[in-house]
This record gives structure tokens, sequence and C-alpha cells, in this order.
């Protein structure tokens, strides 16, 4: 752990500084996360830190409802929903009077930082406020509410934003907190739902959140492989209400046992009328009869706890606020706190809001097309994956490529690899190849286990855990020549896998033996998905999101146990081979106090200040600890030794108990993110395929033996890379079976800053001030995208 760095960096000292934070707006899941790391990062670097409680309401009422935040005050907040100190509509914000009694409530206090966490609406009204603010002082002099010399004292106000709101509409960030957390809510019901439709050969119309934005509607509807979905910004073409039954009675026709309809609130069709919910199902149930009903899931979508992405996120973001108000001068304009691929970066406030204000005004124009450009890269990515995935083309109307493409799972399980063959089988359809299933890796490949796989062979397989296919570690250097036979039998001309590091090594090992066997001189691909997250040549890998929510929930349920015992600390053990991410980035979204893992070294002395910190922190009013070990962090310093240890030298201060989380973060349904990342990089995979397929097909056969025709898709920062696995090879420690450089490692000194732990943080990493512009490509990247 290295806990005994005690160095602060000297530029982050915010000694004489007052930062307030407030939330405003509609609710989302995570804004307690934002606001715990606000308070901690803020005492961390020397301020004070107020609580400003019910928005702006409170605010402009000042009294009680400004209050001065403790460390422990923000505890047990991160895996609670909603928002701890309130939020509230406020129209008296909105004249100026009440903006002189807000002013004057902060001078009284001394806060001239202020982080604000709403919506659109909230950050506009804070840069109005901030704008005012010289003028307010003035007002406040001559009113004697306060000295002359205070217009001096506290000149400037101070804004920073971190966007709060579950319908990921802001412009400038690929996620807003609370959108991850409000796609777990509608995907847990439309699973609900698939079951008892099943049942009963029901189709079901599901109204999800979205007034303006469509994101969630379609995302979801991506996630669940939805019949037809309806959204603002992109209204049906007249006719669709015959089209979309045309669908639907298609799709009974081959068997399938239900419909799903998913419509945003807001949607419209192409002249402004409002399509609601009711009125699609009078339309299915007049038009083909069928047994159908409507869930409007409302407020729903706003409640629950938190999911890890949106706790990392809104972590993440309030350590940034807190860094670029210590930085901000009087002449820097106020900055918002973006998400930019797996990056914070700081962007000017009022640019995103126009941007995100152009959308309505283009959707209000009916200029739709338009609408869908100014929402982002993402958003038209997930539009077109959308059509590319859920409108079948009659066979008549598809090309016939004459290629056979197989596909295959390779390594450990994990979800998300379901809703990728899934895709992968439908865009080959899509694009005239006949798809082939490979079971069980290549020991099924070796063995025949091969045959096609159509259309409706991958119905429903989104929203199932594992591997359907079923999967194996097997790698294929030893049965090589029976896997090139088999290809040969199956003529098959292209291969893609989707697994994790044996993928990798499976992909190094075909490449190897094209000298010799022919038949595996075609184009290969390779898409991650393993728990561990350890594929090199990508941030993250399928199934690694499901693991982090799997740990975090168990987590919450750990530490809850705790709450009657008090006194108690607990050592988990988590998954990940030597790779360190799920310790670490679970440790971030869980609020432990310690994540040991192999990438950063520690020793018995390391284990000692750990036990001591845990000592101290059991003399305050938070009387539990979380550590977390990775399952081989250290050989020597086994999870039972660590236990022991904890036992023993926390005798009579706490008691330990501790948990091996095992299988079960393999397990389970896939989150939204993982069964969106799985669809979107498996369909470009399969485009991929079908260019390098038509490049080197030459005299009536394909050979493809360049190193470009062997790849891995991975995400990179803000995008999807394809890189041959040759040119990973030097990036990459076979030994441990990890990358030798690996992103998250820069979360770690968060965790340490967030459970009071002294350390240095390299504000290099953080986020500078950015210009936004119109094009600005809201890519795949960290979002649930």
């Amino acid at each position: 752990m290295a806990q005994r760095q005690t160095t602060t960096d000297p530029n982050l000292s915010g000694a004489g500084k007052a930062i307030a934070v407030l939330t405003s707006g509609g609710d989302a899941q995570g804004m307690n996360a934002a606001v715990r790391a606000v308070v901690r990062m803020g005492l961390y670097v020397g301020a004070k830190v107020y609580f400003i409680h019910e928005g702006y309401q409170g605010m402009v009422d000042g009294g009680d409802n400004i209050r001065e935040a403790t460390w422990e005050s923000v505890s047990s907040m991160l895996q609670v929903g909603g928002t701890v100190i309130g939020s509230a509509r406020c129209k008296e914000f909105r004249t100026h009077e009440g903006r002189l009694k807000a002013a004057h409530n902060l001078v009284q206090r001394g806060i001239t930082n202020l982080c604000v966490i709403g919506g659109d609406g909230s950050l506009t009204g804070a840069n109005l406020f901030r704008e005012e603010w010289s003028g307010l002082l003035t007002e406040l002099v001559e009113q004697g509410l306060i000295e002359q010399d205070s217009i001096q004292k506290y000149s400037a106000l101070h804004i920073v934003g971190m966007v709060g709101s579950i319908d990921n509409d802001f412009c400038g960030t690929d996620m807003t907190i609370g959108t991850d957390s409000a796609l777990h809510r509608i995907i847990e019901v439309v699973d609900a739902i698939m079951t008892t439709a099943q049942s009963h050969q029901r189709t079901f119309v599901l109204e999800v959140m979205g007034r303006h934005c469509g994101y969630l509607a379609l995302v979801s509807a991506l996630a669940c492989g939805a019949d037809w979905v309806l959204i603002p910004e992109m209204p049906p073409e007249d006719g669709w209400e015959d089209k979309m039954c045309q669908k639907l009675s298609a799709t009974r026709s081959r068997g399938t046992r239900l419909n799903i309809i998913i419509v945003a609130e807001g949607a419209i069709d192409r002249h402004g009328k409002p399509i609601t919910s009711s009125f699609v199902k009078d339309l299915v149930v007049k038009n083909l009869g069928f047994d159908t009903r409507v869930t409007i899931l409302g407020h729903v979508q706003r409640g629950g706890t938190p999911s890890a992405f949106d706790r990392i996120l809104a972590s993440r973001m309030g350590v940034e606020a807190v860094l670029a108000l210590l930085e901000t001068t009087a002449n820097t304009p106020a900055c918002v706190v973006s998400l930019c691929g797996n990056q914070s970066v700081r962007l000017p406030l009022m640019e995103c809001v126009e941007m995100t204000q152009e959308v309505q005004k283009a959707m209000d124009e009916k200029r739709f097309e338009e609408a869908v450009k100014l929402r982002g890269r993402s958003f038209e990515n997930n539009l077109k994956t959308y059509k590319l995935l859920a409108h079948r083309k009659p066979e008549s109307d598809l090309p016939h490529s004459n290629f056979n493409v197989a596909v295959l799972n390779v390594g450990a399980p994990a979800a998300g690899m379901n809703a990728a063959v899934r895709s992968a089988v439908r865009v080959g359809i899509s694009e005239g190849h006949k798809m082939f299933a490979v079971s069980d890796g290549f020991e099924g490949f070796y063995k025949g286990q091969i045959k096609e796989i159509k259309w409706a062979d991958v119905g429903g397989w989104t929203g199932q855990g594992g591997s359907l296919l079923g999967t194996k570690r097997t790698l294929p250097a030893k049965h090589v020549d029976k896997i090139a036979a088999q290809m040969r039998q199956h003529n098959i001309n292209a291969l893609l896998i989707i697994g994790g590091f044996e993928g990798f090594l499976s992909l190094l090992e075909l490449l190897t033996a094209r000298g010799k066997y022919e038949e595996l001189c075609v184009p290969m691909v390779m898409v991650p998905a393993t728990v561990s997250n350890n594929v090199p040549g990508s941030d993250l890998s399928i199934g690694a999101d499901t693991a982090l929510n799997a740990i975090t929930s168990t987590c919450d349920r750990i530490k809850q146990s705790a709450s009657g015992t008090k006194r108690r600390v607990f050592i988990i053990e988590t998954m990940g081979g030597y790779c360190g991410y799920l310790a670490s980035v679970g440790g971030l979204a869980a609020g432990a106090d310690a994540a040991y893992i192999y990438e950063e070294s520690f020793d018995i002395r390391d284990l000692q200040a750990n036990v001591e910190h845990l000592t101290e922190k059991m003399k305050t009013s938070i009387q539990r600890g979380l550590v977390l070990r990775n399952e081989n962090s250290n050989e020597n310093y086994t999870t039972d030794f660590i236990y022991q240890l904890y036992s023993e030298e926390g005798r009579g201060v706490f008691d330990c108990r501790k948990n091996v989380l095992g299988h079960m973060q393999q397990g389970g349904a896939p989150s939204p993110f993982d069964r969106n990342f799985g669809t979107k990089i498996s369909a470009k995979a399969m485009q991929w395929v079908t260019r390098k397929l038509g490049e080197t097909f030459r005299q009536g056969r394909v050979f493809a033996n360049s190193e470009d025709s062997c790849c891995l898709l991975g995400m990179r920062r803000r995008a999807l890379v394809f890189q041959p696995v040759v040119q990973l090879k030097d990036e990459t420690d076979f030994v441990h079976r990890i990358p030798k450089e690996q992103w998250w490692l820069k979360l770690r000194p968060l965790m340490k800053i967030l459970a009071k732990y002294k350390t240095s943080y390299d504000v290099s990493d953080s986020g500078q001030l950015e210009h936004v512009v119109h094009n600005r490509p809201k890519e795949l990247d960290a979002s649930v995208a």
C-alpha cells in the first residue's frame, strides 16, 4: 500500500479558503458520493467545507441550512441514493433579491468557493450569481449589512459545476452522475418483465424518463434488444405505426414469445405530436390483438443505491472540482468537471450549457438529424448500432458474401459475453456472412463442435450472464493441426474471439502457426471480455463492470452488518489474478480503507500502518473498517495472514471478519454497461471483419497473413482501436498476465485520500481547462455509451 508516504503537494493548499457544496434540481444517484468527495478532498487540502442544505433555497434562507462539514459527517453516504443534503426548486434565487440574500449568507461565513451539483439550469443560475457577485457585495455594503473591507476580502466568487442528471443530457461530458444507476433500475425492471411476458406471450410497452433526451430509452433498448424504441431526438418516419406492427407480427411468427417497446416520456412524431405509451399500447391491441401491458417506470429510475460506475465517477469529479477551485483565479471562467474517456477534464461551463441548449433548439426547429449529431458521437453510435441489430431485413434484401465467420468464447466466463456474441451474429448476418458458433472455445473447435447460428438463435441473449456458447481456457497451439482441419472442413474465412488473456495468447499462437497452416491465413480479431480487466491494449474489458457492481453491493451489505456490532474490520478477497483493478476500483466504489494489490508492493510496515490507521478510526464515530485484497497481491501476505495479523494487532480495539468473494464476481446478469459495451464493440469488430475479408479476397479465396489482419479491438482513452497483437507483446507482462502500464493505478491515491490517509496526489493527471467545440466527440469511452 506504500502508506508511509506522508507528503502533500504544496500546490494543494486550501488553507484559509472556505468551500460550500450544494445539490440542486432533480436528484440523481451518486450525488452523495460527489458531496463526500468534495468534503473529504476539501478537508484534506486544509480548507473549511460547508454543506448548503436544500439547494439554492437553503442558500437564500441561510441559518441552519449552511453548516460546517466534518470528515465523519459524510460517512455512510456513499451507498445512499438521492441527496442527503437535500435539493429544492427555488423561485426566489431567480430574483435579484434572492441572490442578494444568498450572497449575504455566504459572505457572513467567508465562503467564496461554490461547488454546484445539478443540471444545466442549476449551473446556469450559479454562473449568473458569479457574474453578479461584486455588484451584490457593493449593494450589501450600501445597505450596511457587511463591512467595506469585505468587498476586497471576498472580491470573487469561484464556481465549479458537476452534472447530476439521470438523463445524460449535458453536452461536453460522456456521462452525467446518475445515468448509469438509472439504467440499472430500467434493466432490472426489463429483466423481470421478460420472464412474465414470456409466460403469457405478451407485449410490454415501457415508458422511461427523458422529457427532452432519449438517452435512457435508446441505451436501455440496446441493452435489452427491444423491438422498437421511440425517442424525442429522432421521431419515426410517417407511417411508423404500420411498420412497427409489421415488425412485431414478424417476430411473433418466428416464435418469439414477447415483444418490448420502449418509449421515452418526451417521444414525439415528425409533426411534434406526443407519442404516449398508452397510444402505443392501443395501437398494438387494435392492429394485432396482442395481449399488451404498459409499465411506467417513473421515479423508480431516480431511486435506489448508486451503481459502482456512478460512485467512481462522482468521487473522481468531486476531487477534481476541489482541485479546480484551488487553481481558479478571478479571471478563470466558471468550469464544469466532465468525464472524457477515462479522464476528468474541465470545460467552460457556459460553452457546455450553450451547446446543450443548441440540441433543444434543433429539435424545436425539427432539425432532427442535427440534434442527434449535437448529442455527440456516442449517441449517434448507439442509434446506428440499435438500427443495425433491431431491424432485420428480409432475406432477399441481404447482401450475399459467401464468407463464413466463426465466433467463440475463450477463457473464463464474463457477464456481457452473450451480448457480444448476439451482436456479432446479427451484424455478420446483416452483412451477408454465414455465422458459425464454436462451443467450448478451442477445445470445442478442434473437436468439431461447430455449427451455423441464425438470427433467431441469439434472441434474448443480452441479459444472460456467463457464456451460453461455453468457454474454456484451452489454448490452440497443441491442437493447431486439428483446428486448421476444422477451418478447412467448414470453410471458415474469419475468426472472432471474445475472451480474456487466454484469447490474446491464442491469437499470438494462431499467428505463429500461419507459416505452417494456410487455413489460418484469415482475418482474426479479438474483443476483450474478462472480469479481471487484464487484457493488454484495452482500458476496459466486458464483464469487469458487472464484477465491480457485485463487489460493491457485497461490500455494502458487509458494512451494513457491522452497523449493529461496531468496531469491526472486514478483510475481503477479490478476484483478478495479478491484476489489482477489481480490488482498487472496487475499493474506491465501496469506500475501503485499504486495498492490497500486486502492482503496488507492500510490506509488514505498511500492514502495521494500516492497523494503526484503523485503530485511530475506531476512536471516531465511524467504527468499522473495510480492507480489500487482490487474490494474488502477495504470495506470503495471504488473506488468512492479513486477517490473523489484524485480529492480533487490533485485539481489544476491534475484531475482524474475512470474506472470500470468489466466483460470485463472475456470475449474475450483466450490467447495462457490459451489455452495451459488448454489443457495440462486437458490432465494430464484425464490421472490421467484413472490411478485411473484402481486402484479402484474391482469385476466389481469402488470404490474410499480414500483422494487421490479426488484431485486438480495445478501448483506449476516447476511442475503440484495432491493434495488431504482435505490437502489443512489448506492452505485456506475460509472467503475471497483465499490461505493463495500467491507467487505473492513478485512481489509487483518491481511495487513500478519501480514507483519510496522508498521501501525495499527482496534480499533473488532473484535468486542465479545455474548450468544448461543437463537434466535440462524445466517444464510446468509459461511459455506458
